[in-house]
């Protein structure tokens, strides 16, 4: 995803809006970030959506699960009580106003990052290459950003952190030390130390998450992951996810990308299974004589039968939104994994719609006719960790619409779960006029009493749509081809990390190259990622272009308009009225 440096749980909660902040000249300095850098901010205007499709990190939008545990967000009509200290929600406030001029990238992205932040960059695609095992990087960067290890091998350096790991446990104080502290907290970290705090930080276990993928994986098979993790976006954008999430803490953001990886490779199993096999094979799968194999295939169905969630449109400030129908889910409809991993699903197909300028999106949960049936704190802890711990900076606003009191008391359990960064996101929204202060109307679906006359139907996979995943001529070419132009990246990032001088005409060089990577992702996509929905409806189109309001192609046009999908069992509790 091109310029994709997300938002999402760092400084700058992308949902707030800056309508009631004092008009400033666009060279008017707003303040500091928590982390001590000094930001040049301005008013942002109104963006819209790129249609160049870029950006991983990112989306976000995991909503997806939310189904019933959308349960996430309610209160009174009292506006969000955050409990992030005033002064660092202060700060990340005022990042987010940055309001900058039509077509300038956002703050801490590429583009536009401050001195101290590029440093923290370098650093982080020195420890990173150096994980991987690309061979001709210098350690340190000219002097003035810390070394990973100085000239120690990988293998020290994995011993030494299992040692730092070791000791810190025995003082109850887990602590882990991936690096040197020399010049450590030149652009602001985490810790006055550099260390990572355990007890605080790390509330997912990704330190030991780290120590298992480095164990458990070649630093080539790490290097193959990551990029198969860049897919469209930028590849600075996505490692400056990872430092905006942690603060610009090398370290620590290099843990969490690390765990993120292991995540994706073999918890979720998201590059070989999800996307590649997606809906297409849940309908094979559903007609399956295994018992266990066709209810997974069945369970995934019926939450894109149903409409539990669905993607469409945009808000105000361009980001895609995600609308999670609440009242949908019912607790053991489907089985926890067919819930979990629809909502990955519907993350991955998010981040597909990001855009250079918009990298994070917007989940409207509509909790019209919620009840305690459809409670459930299971897909609600699942999407809180996909955003906190593996989508880090994805994740715009949220929106819950039509809370009725009885999520009160629930919606206090989930705060506390919550981390305050992304809670401050939150927004409650009692009928269509409130919503506008966030979409305009008529982007607002009639369904929540906007003039948008879109509805949610569920398009059928279609045979033979994913043949190109079984071509063996065209696929191995471009997939040579890509490899070609990221070996080329990683050498030109390294002349960048060590030659200052020449550091104009080399970021023009990356950034040939990262455009590069975009267009030949979309060249290889049919090849590596099953059809969705929103293929099938034109949404998603030739080259990564997206279409929410744009008329569709012709050939697409019967598909977008078919008559709702009624077939495939329907699951206990809900009757025909129920599918879309």
């Amino acid at each position: 995803m091109s310029t994709v440096a997300a938002r999402g749980l760092a400084p700058g909660p992308i949902g707030h809006r800056a309508t009631a902040a004092r008009p400033r000249s666009p060279e008017t300095p707003i303040g500091n970030d928590d982390d001590g850098i000094s930001y040049t901010t301005y008013r942002r205007p109104r963006r819209v959506l790129k249609s160049t499709v870029s950006s991983t990190i990112a989306i976000v939008i995991a909503a997806a699960s939310l189904l019933g545990g959308v349960v996430l967000l309610y209160q009174t009509s009292q506006p969000l009580n955050c409990s992030l200290p005033n002064q660092d929600l202060k700060d990340y406030k005022q990042d987010e106003e940055y309001a900058i001029m039509a077509d300038s990238a956002l703050p801490g992205r590429p583009g536009n990052l401050t001195a101290e932040q590029e440093v923290k960059l370098k650093e982080m695609w020195t420890t990173t290459l150096k994980v991987f095992g690309v061979r001709g990087l210098h350690d340190g960067i000219d002097g003035d950003a810390a070394s990973m290890t100085g000239s120690e091998s990988l293998e020290q350096f994995e011993q030494r952190s299992r040692a730092g790991t070791m000791d810190s446990e025995k003082k109850k104080k887990k602590r882990v030390s991936l690096f040197s502290r020399k010049h450590h907290d030149d652009a602001g970290s985490e810790d006055a130390d550099g260390a990572f705090a355990m007890d605080g930080e790390d509330k997912y276990g990704q330190t030991k998450e780290f120590h298992k993928v480095i164990d458990s994986q070649s630093p080539e098979d790490l290097r193959k992951a990551f990029w198969s993790m860049v897919k469209h976006d930028n590849p600075d954008g996505l490692l400056l996810r990872f430092l905006r999430a942690r603060k610009w803490n090398v370290q620590n953001a290099l843990i969490m990308l690390m765990a993120t990886m292991h995540w994706r490779m073999q918890e979720m199993n998201i590059d070989d299974d999800i996307i590649r096999r997606g809906e297409g094979a849940a309908a094979e799968d559903s007609t399956s004589s295994v018992t266990a194999v066709k209810k997974e295939g069945e369970d995934f169905l019926a939450q894109l039968r149903l409409g539990k969630s669905f993607l469409h449109g945009m808000d105000k400030e361009g980001r895609p939104m995600c609308f999670v129908r609440v009242r949908l889910h019912k607790q053991g409809d489907q089985s926890e994994a067919s819930v979990e991993r629809f909502t990955v699903y519907t993350i991955e197909t998010a981040r597909l719609l990001l855009g250079s300028n918009v990298d994070t999106a917007a989940i409207v949960f509509d909790m019209t006719d919620f009840s305690m049936a459809n409670m459930d704190y299971g897909p609600v802890k699942f999407m809180i960790k996909c955003f906190e711990a593996n989508y880090p900076e994805s994740l715009g606003v949220v929106l819950v619409h039509k809370s009725p009191w009885i999520f009160h008391s629930i919606w206090k359990i989930i705060k506390a779960w919550l981390d305050p960064v992304v809670a401050s996101k939150v927004h409650f929204t009692k009928n269509a006029e409130e919503l506008e202060q966030f979409v305009e109307r008529n982007h607002i679906i009639k369904e929540l009493g906007g003039d948008d006359p879109w509805t949610y139907h569920y398009v059928e996979p279609i045979p033979g749509e994913n043949q190109l995943l079984s071509d063996d001529s065209i696929r191995p070419r471009l997939l040579d081809e890509r490899a070609a132009i990221i070996r080329d990246y990683e050498t030109l990032t390294q002349q960048w990390i060590h030659d200052p001088q020449a550091r104009g005409a080399l970021q023009q060089k990356r950034a040939e190259l990262t455009e590069q990577l975009r267009e030949g992702y979309w060249q290889l996509d049919p090849y590596l990622r099953a059809r969705t929905l929103y293929d099938r409806t034109g949404l998603i189109g030739q080259g990564g272009k997206v279409h929410f309001y744009d008329p569709l192609p012709t050939a697409l046009q019967s598909n977008a308009t078919s008559a709702p999908a009624r077939n495939g069992p329907l699951p206990a509790g809900h009757n025909s009225d129920d599918l879309d």
